[in-house]
């Protein structure tokens, strides 16, 4: 079995957004910056995430994405199953056919025990085992910058204006009474 990028990317950004949601829902953009994994690759992976209800999305300003479940109830197998990432060591992925016609390759028992045990293990980690490895090895999360408000509470002074001419005629009868 050979986990591609999908799937590590897939539970890296989980681990960054478990670790950040109690500061509100978290932003792909800011996910993308920490992870260094590209933007756009992380809006298909949260798609699939937020379809197999592991995420949920909030839209507009101050919007981004928060879990969908308590990080204890999301398993590592649940994120990799999420992102079509096949946990699969056999060669014929499952399917009992390693060798076409002639049906099952030699090592098929020893690979389809070797699936077995892995979803087994995926199963058993946590999301919140994960996030609390990262506390214990001193991951700092960041507070949420404080929204500034778009009103100021301070009155706005404005220019004094000067009243000049707005048209060449204007500007004419200026010059005409000097």
């Amino acid at each position: 079995m050979r986990l591609t990028t999908k799937g590590r990317f897939a539970v890296t950004a989980m681990i960054d957004l478990a670790l950040r949601q109690n500061n509100g829902p978290v932003t792909l953009a800011a996910i993308s910056q920490r992870q260094q994994i590209s933007l756009s690759y992380l809006e298909q992976l949260f798609g699939k995430l937020r379809r197999h209800e592991l995420v949920e999305s909030t839209r507009g300003p101050g919007g981004g994405y928060t879990l969908a479940r308590k990080a204890a109830d999301i398993t590592v197998a649940d994120i990799i199953v999420s992102v079509d990432e096949p946990i699969d060591a056999t060669q014929c992925g499952g399917k009992e056919n390693c060798l076409g016609e002639a049906g099952r390759c030699m090592t098929h028992e020893l690979w389809a025990s070797l699936n077995q045990r892995m979803v087994e293990f995926l199963d058993s980690v946590t999301l919140q085992k994960l996030v609390d490895e990262q506390l214990a090895k001193g991951v700092q999360i960041e507070d949420k910058p404080v929204a500034r408000r778009a009103i100021s509470t301070t009155p706005v002074v404005k220019p004094i204006r000067v009243n000049a001419p707005n048209s060449v005629f204007a500007l004419g009868n200026v010059f005409a009474k000097s």
